[in-house]
């Protein structure tokens, strides 16, 4: 597979929620941390997205917002 995105991180599926419309994916990556990506129902579906397997989570964005209170 080849993608643009420079920001490509791999990790293991630890939990997926599939609700009505939009599925919760929480991807374990190295330190431990963990990356929570909204992905459509369907695109689960399609993929075949389950628990336990390995997957990269891929981070496409022309911004970053940092806060600081």
């Amino acid at each position: 597979m080849q993608i643009s995105a420079r920001n490509a991180i791999k990790g293991k599926v630890v939990k997926v929620d599939v609700g009505a419309v939009n599925a919760t994916i929480k991807i374990e990556v190295e330190a431990p941390h963990t990356i929570t990506a909204t992905i459509t129902k369907e695109s689960v579906e399609e993929l075949k997205i389950t628990e336990g397997e390995e997957v990269m989570a891929i981070i496409k964005s022309s911004e970053v917002m940092v806060a600081k209170k």
